[in-house]
């Protein structure tokens, strides 16, 4: 079937007037479900009930409430229940009631036809049954097991659901392949590492808006993006009235618009500017002493600017006296003797770093004046605890972000706000169940398998792949493509992924390409047939998790952790499945009438409901037990975890959330889960992993900074400090940084096919509805003889992409802006110009960015400004 026949049958079985004059029949709900309410409440005839479920449209995974009435899912609210997202979303929940109904969703299993493949080539894809599919898969997997090459096989996922060990970790594990990859290392994980080197939490922090009295936002834009948007939205005003708020970011972000200062900088230049800043507050002595301690004698040593004498102060101790001392301490003189309280480090780390830091040096790096970089640093420290530095992907996700992450937050370490009140907080910690241990399910083909190197390479001495203060652990999804092309350590022969594109979301996308058309059978589950699914042998259609799904997600917001249920709001369209779960099961059965049921016997007997100890006996049963498993903490008295008096599973569907105690502040103070037990600004956490990660490799730290391109020795590895950033082409070819950001309707890349995506595409500064444009500043466009809505040809050292030109204020000379989400060639007919052609609506971004890591912690570089391009009219 070719893509024009694909899209008739979609318009005619699945458009929005079909669908109204074939109305759904409702989904039967456990006893107190769902609420019945009257036509008041948002319908326009008769009446309808709300269901609760969850949004997915983001990492903020806000629990929402969805009003459905003749069957049919009309609207989305916030769960008034929520305390996380105060009982609101973002405009990104709303849009999901589109991609429900898009006419484009894939309706029924698909098989490839066509074996060659490439962008433009028609897979020829044809409708088979799903007993047809699951059929082929299972010979496919069986295959491989009996050839002893388990191993070959890789699962994959992207956006998942708190459920996902299920399909994601029991598959491998009692298969017997270590090859299981997921989004996480292409989208934040740089930033746990740098906040984890400093404290000891290896997770994303929460922030206390409503009593913080200034904050700094590194490349974050709340409101828009970011893991808690819902809560940014609701009480920014709030934040706004009581608190300075600074925006540090390349571009005029909406955040940055309503601050009261934005600071444009040159992309990648992060860490000078917090270096300076702390420069500024240790010169100054505007230090929390009460967190951080003081000279003994009360006279500041670092106002000279100078280093300290090494000799007269302390660096690794043991206590004298409940002092620390260390070898070599102070003289008889007691003369610079530093007496620290919560940290850790901070006399090393103005000798390695900060003593020279200057703001004038800081200028000429940074594009920021030496008196701004003054004003915001004594403001900031000013409100000692009550202050925020709040870091993100931006300053994370680049090609040295480990080290810029770590300058910008050691800052709420100078002026003591972590763990206080308005200032940085970790997480309240969300209970859930888990899978019962699979050991015994695990034949000796699956144990062999299990001991291969796993195929992304993260065991590689460039890659110290750190997650949760362990090297070696994190994976790297980005470099799964270059293993295939490569073959090394071994050829991957098959892959089941689902929820992911990683063909359009993973920079040096084509790579991507070439790599999936080197695979032998491919298997993608999926709503939409998206550019991945393109290079699938076999396509199996995925319900949607906010309407037809079983499952669980969890979060924090507002200081508060919370746990969102999923349940079918409505009935399931055409013939799509739970990923997670019904297809899962139903994989299990059919392995098992082949010859091999470990895996059923595993989900039979091992994942029954936790409460009534029922075992699943079909595919529906097994999605509710797994889910009932999971969230049990939540709802059943017997495991209360706290929060919420939630007790029984009907009032958890009913309330759709669990919440947990808020947040108390000075929790943590004294166990910290770093080293020494302190916030380390001399960090003895990274350097007991570097060294670690070295010695198995029999060299050193300064080698191994090097291989993974950073510029630090010595010393300097081991505190934040600033990195020049790394970026691909010459300026004389490529004379312009390219930067990037999110859209704030992007639903994780996975909205671009809705017409109200390309309707309010201008709701992004800058951007145009309808269109995809490269934001320049005008003087820069005066230069190159553009107008705006000229077509134009962007180009960096890994490719190029065709878009319109933008005049804009809201960057900087030099350096040019640009959102993602646009440039699908796939993913249906409003997502790309023409979907049967394979012609993009716009540009990629992942096409001109390179493949590129933040090495320390395998995670994908695409910030920072990691390219430069050039730019020429099209024609």
């Amino acid at each position: 079937m070719d893509r024009r026949t694909f899209l008739k049958l979609s318009a005619a079985t699945c458009g929005a007037a079909a669908l109204a004059a074939q109305p759904l029949a409702a989904f039967a709900e456990a006893p107190g479900a769902v609420e019945d309410v009257s036509s008041s409440s948002g319908s326009s005839k008769g009446s309808g009930k709300w269901v609760m479920s969850s949004c997915q449209g983001c990492t903020s995974n806000c629990a929402v409430r969805v009003y459905v009435q003749d069957g049919r899912a009309i609207k989305v609210e916030g769960n008034p229940n929520a305390k996380g997202n105060h009982g609101c979303v973002c405009p990104n929940a709303l849009l999901a009631l589109q991609q429900q109904y898009d006419p484009d969703r894939v309706k029924y299993p698909m098989r490839r036809t066509n074996p060659e493949k490439g962008r433009g080539i028609d897979p020829g894809f044809v409708p088979i049954s799903w007993d047809e599919a699951l059929d082929e898969i299972a010979d496919k997997l069986l295959e491989l097991r009996d050839n002893g090459e388990a191993h070959k096989l890789a699962v994959a996922k992207g956006r998942s659901t708190g459920i996902a060990d299920v399909f994601h970790k029991a598959l491998p594990e009692i298969y017997g392949t270590p090859n299981r990859f997921s989004h996480s290392s292409i989208c934040a994980e740089a930033e746990k590492l740098a906040t984890g080197a400093l404290c000891g939490y290896w997770d994303y922090h929460d922030y206390d808006m409503l009593h913080t009295k200034y904050v700094i936002m590194w490349g974050a834009d709340p409101i828009s993006s970011n893991r808690q948007i819902s809560n940014a939205i609701s009480q920014f005003d709030k934040m706004h009235a009581n608190a300075k708020i600074i925006v540090v970011d390349p571009r005029l972000s909406a955040t940055a618009a309503k601050a009261d200062k934005w600071l444009p900088i040159i992309p990648g230049t992060d860490g000078a500017l917090a270096s300076a800043m702390a420069h500024v507050i240790l010169k100054e002595g505007l230090w929390n002493k009460e967190f951080v301690g003081d000279f003994e004698d009360g006279f500041n040593y670092f106002g000279s600017g100078e280093p300290l004498d090494e000799n007269l102060w302390e660096v690794y101790g043991k206590y004298r006296g409940g002092n620390q001392v260390y070898p070599g301490g102070p003289s008889s003189s007691n003369e610079y003797w530093f007496d620290e309280k919560y940290t850790h480090g901070i006399c090393r780390w103005w000798n390695l770093e900060l003593h020279d830091k200057t703001p004038e040096w800081a200028a000429e790096i940074t594009g920021i004046d030496a008196e701004t970089i003054v004003e915001v640093a004594r403001a900031f420290a000013t409100q000692k605890n009550k202050a925020i530095s709040w870091i993100s992907p931006g300053v994370c996700m680049t090609a040295r972000g480990a080290y810029t992450g770590m300058a910008c937050f050691a800052l709420n370490g100078l002026v003591g706000s972590y763990e206080a009140e308005g200032g940085v907080m970790r997480s309240p910690s969300i209970s859930t169940g888990h899978l019962a241990d699979m050991y015994a399910y695990k034949d000796s083909k699956a144990k062999k398998g299990l001991k291969k190197a796993k195929a992304d390479q993260r065991q590689n001495f460039d890659f110290v792949s750190i997650e949760k203060g362990e090297s070696g652990h994190n994976q790297n999804t980005n470099r799964v493509a270059d293993a295939i092309i490569s073959g090394e350590p071994y050829q991957i022969k098959m892959m089941i992924s689902y929820w992911n594109n990683w063909a359009y979301s993973c920079t040096g996308a084509q790579r991507w390409e070439e790599a999936l058309s080197k695979l032998e059978f491919f298997v993608h589950i999926t709503t939409n047939a998206s550019e991945m699914s393109q290079f699938a042998d076999i396509v199996l259609p995925a319900k949607h998790h906010m309407f037809e799904a079983w499952g669980f997600v969890k979060n924090k917001q507002n200081l508060y952790g919370y746990l969102s249920v999923e349940q079918p709001c409505v009935e399931t369209l055409f013939e799509a499945r739970n990923d997670e779960t019904e297809i899962a099961w139903a994989l299990a059965e059919k392995l098992r009438d082949k010859g091999w049921s470990k895996l059923y016997d595993y989900y039979s007997i091992e994942c029954h409901d936790a409460y009534g100890g029922n075992r699943p006996t079909n595919a529906e049963e097994f999605g509710q037990s797994v889910v009932r498993r999971f969230t049990q903490p939540a709802w059943d008295p017997s495991a209360a975890a706290g929060g919420d008096d939630i007790k029984k599973w009907s009032d958890f569907l009913k309330n759709g959330v669990w919440n947990s105690d808020r947040m108390t502040y000075k929790k943590h103070y004294k166990d910290f889960g770093t080293h020494t037990g302190k916030f380390e600004f001399y960090s003895e956490t990274l350097r007991e992993i570097l060294l670690e990660h070295c010695n198995s490799y029999k060299t050193d730290v300064n080698s191994l900074m090097e291989a993974c391109n950073y510029q630090a020795r010595d010393g300097l590895c081991f505190v934040p400090h600033y990195e020049e950033p790394l970026r691909h082409g010459d300026e004389g070819d490529f004379p312009f940084v390219f930067s990037e950001h999110r859209s704030r309707l992007n639903r994780e890349g996975r909205s671009a096919n809705l017409t109200w995506y390309q309707e309010f595409k201008d709701s992004d500064p800058g951007d145009e509805a309808w269109d995809d444009v490269l934001k320049v500043n005008p003087s820069d466009m005066r230069k190159l003889g553009l107008k705006d809505g000229d077509e134009i040809v962007v180009t960096s050292p890994s490719g190029s992409i065709t878009v319109h030109a933008k005049g804009w204020e809201g960057t900087r000379p030099g350096v040019v802006v640009k959102c993602y989400g646009q440039g699908h060639w796939a993913y249906g007919h409003v997502a790309a110009v023409d979907f049967e052609r394979a012609k993009p609506r716009g540009g990629n971004n992942n096409e001109i960015l390179p493949a590129e890591w933040e090495r320390l912690s395998s995670s994908t570089a695409r910030h920072g400004g990691v390219t430069r391009v050039a730019i020429k009219k099209a024609r």
